[in-house]
Parts: structure tokens; C-alpha cells; sequence
């Protein structure tokens, strides 16, 4: 059964439902459309159920082995197919932002690089393409890649940081010229770009269409990548587990607007960030949020997962909400600790918390 809603109260209420614990929570700004898809009977709102922005997306430029084509085909932007996914090479459901009659199967493994960077190597098996998000440096790319037997086919970039960006040159030699795709915005610092996209424009990966958001504030030209079938996003160094990226060329207002475009994506949504600083993002949370039940459940798993040496990532859209200072401006106690009146917007307080994660 489907429900369109467009009772702002009633769905600021429901989006702030823990994806945990079908709790409340406080904080997070949610789109006031909202698509629901709801089971027959009733069942408490955890993490199997979804609150899923829906848009209709007009003519635009759609890539497709480098080309561009016009497709003025009315589909969501934002739609998501609800699978459970290994962080090993596996399978997910076909959906319906995936080529028509292909089995879709995108992998995507975890490349650490330098201290702390990650890159992601992403691969679709019925195509036999082979890509990675983000590398910092080649040599571990090529391990990853040598180890599968493969050989890749597209670099993808978020945004030019060398830690981002340090491997395109001598990943695209080593394997004939692979594909380098990045954001329009900063197609000057993107080393070895072929493809160069902006908001609105979408790219086949394979049997996989992937939504380009332009997101600036981190850097003026950064874009997060998302697989609505799939379920994932990567989203570079503008959303980070429990944090978000310094406003090196950007403004708080530009960063906010990015990361609100980031919180209206499904709940379940799994974060991909550049990134290991959720531990040193917890610390800060935790100071500004001590009483965050969520968060402090967080804290916890993280201390456990960090000691093993696992990583914390991915995240999912739904945690982030819950736990993420940067993405709850309307908490009562965040406010209270950042010492901003009730009158203060989201922009300020999303300005106030950078300024004291900048000092913490």
C-alpha cells in the first residue's frame, strides 16, 4: 500500500523515528514529502521500514559509455531497493534504476589507503566493469584488483584532494586508460578527467544508474555518488560517519544545503565516506550530545569494532540522522550545549557545531 503525506508536522514526527529502536529522535530535518511504503499490517518503524524521498526528474543528460544522451523519462531520483548487501563482490535485487533484463550485481570492497583515507573498488559482474571511488594511491588498488583478478575499467572521483585523487594517473596507465569521471564543477583539478558530470546528470556503471549530487562546501566542486539500487552512496568528504567534512572552499549555508540533500535519500542508504574518523567524531558528538542515547550506543560499538580493527564503514542515512551532531539543528540539547537561542536556524547551528568541531 502506498501513502503520499503532506501533513509537515506528522511527517517531521515520523522521520525522526529511531532506525534503530522505532524511538523518537530529535533533530534531524527531513523532507516534508514523503513516500511510504507501508505492509498490510501494522509493525513497528525500525530499520526494515523506509521513509523515501520520491522526486520526478525532467529532461537531463543521462552518460552512457561516455556519451551523452537526452532522456526526458518522468522516474524517481530517489528510489531504493531494499536488499541486505555483503561488503564482499555480491548480488542485489534488480530495481529500477538498473538497466531493463540485467541481473544486477554490484560488489563493493573497502581499500584502505595512506592512514586513514578509503578507497572503494566497485564491480558488476554481468557487465564486466571494475571501479574505483577515490583513490588516494595506486599500490593498493592494484593489490585489491590482483588479488580478484580483475582489471580496472572507471575511476571515480568526488572531488580533487590529492588524498582522493593521488592514484588517477597511474591507475589509468597501468590499465590501458581507464575511465576517470568526476565533477564538472572541478574538471580543471581533476587529474586525467574524462567524464564530467554536474547535479541532475546520471551515468550507467554497467547495468547500474548512478545520480550525481553536486555538494559543495568541502571543496566548491565535490559530488556524491549514489546507487539507488544498490542502496549506497558515496559521499567523499562531505558526510562523514558521524561528522562531515571542513569548509575549506565553501560556506556553512552551501555545506548545509549539501548534507540536506544527503538526509532526504532512504534511511537505509548506506554510507560510503572517504574516511576513518568516527572515533575522533564520537568524542566530539558526545560532548555536544552527552545525553543521545543513540549516540551513546554508537560510542560503544564503535570503541569495540575500532579495537578489533574493523572498520565503522559503512554508516547508513537512518544512523546518521540519529546520531550525527551535523544533521540535527533542532535538537533541544545540541543547541542548548552550542549556546544558540530557539530562533536560530539550521544554517546557524549547523555553523555553530562546525566552528566547535574546528576548536574540539
Amino acid at each position: 500500500m502506498a501513502l503520499h503525506i503532506s501533513n509537515t508536522a506528522f511527517v517531521k514526527a515520523l522521520s525522526r523515528l529511531s532506525p534503530a529502536t522505532g524511538r523518537p529522535v530529535v533533530g534531524c530535518r527531513r523532507s516534508p514529502w514523503v513516500h511510504l511504503h507501508l505492509p498490510l499490517r501494522q509493525r513497528p518503524v525500525g530499520r526494515d521500514c523506509l521513509c523515501a524521498q520520491s522526486t520526478v526528474v525532467g529532461a537531463r543528460r543521462v552518460w552512457l559509455s561516455g556519451r551523452p544522451r537526452v532522456d526526458g523519462q518522468r522516474q524517481s531520483s530517489l528510489t531504493c531497493a531494499l536488499q541486505k548487501k555483503s561488503m564482499a563482490f555480491g548480488s542485489s535485487e534488480v530495481g529500477s534504476n538498473v538497466m531493463p533484463g540485467v541481473k544486477a550485481e554490484l560488489g563493493i570492497e573497502l581499500v584502505p589507503c595512506f592512514s586513514d583515507n578509503y578507497a572503494y573498488l566497485i564491480h558488476d559482474e554481468e557487465k564486466g566493469v571494475t571501479g574505483i571511488v577515490d583513490p588516494s594511491e595506486a599500490r593498493p588498488v592494484i593489490k585489491a584488483l590482483e588479488k580478484r583478478g580483475l582489471a580496472l575499467t572507471h575511476i571515480l572521483n568526488t572531488h580533487h584532494h590529492h588524498d582522493h585523487t593521488g592514484g588517477n594517473l597511474e591507475l589509468k596507465r597501468r590499465y590501458g586508460g581507464a575511465q576517470v569521471v568526476g565533477p564538472a564543477a572541478d574538471k580543471a583539478r581533476i587529474p586525467g578527467i574524462d567524464v564530467a558530470l554536474q547535479e541532475g546528470d546520471t551515468w550507467h556503471f554497467g547495468s547500474h544508474l548512478m545520480h550525481v549530487l553536486d555538494t559543495p562546501g568541502h571543496t566548491r566542486g565535490h559530488v556524491c555518488f549514489y546507487f539507488p539500487a544498490s542502496n549506497a552512496v558515496f559521499t567523499g568528504d562531505t558526510l562523514f560517519s558521524v561528522g562531515c567534512g571542513r569548509l575549506f572552499e565553501g560556506t556553512p549555508d552551501q555545506m548545509w544545503s549539501s548534507l540536506s540533500k544527503l538526509i532526504s535519500l532512504p534511511a537505509k542508504t548506506r554510507v560510503f565516506c572517504g574516511h576513518e574518523y568516527t572515533e575522533a567524531n564520537v568524542r566530539f558528538a558526545l560532548s555536544v550530545e552527552p545525553d543521545n542515547e543513540e549516540l551513546q550506543a554508537r560510542a560503544q560499538e564503535v570503541k569495540e569494532m575500532r579495537t578489533r580493527g574493523k572498520p565503522t564503514i559503512p554508516s547508513t542515512i537512518g544512523l546518521e540522522c540519529a546520531t550525527n551532531p551535523f544533521l540535527r539543528p533542532s535538537s533541544e540539547e545540541l543547541r542548548r550545549r552550542l549556546k544558540m537561542g530557539g530562533n536560530a536556524n539550521d544554517v546557524d547551528v549547523f555553523a555553530a557545531a562546525r566552528r566547535a568541531k574546528d576548536r574540539f
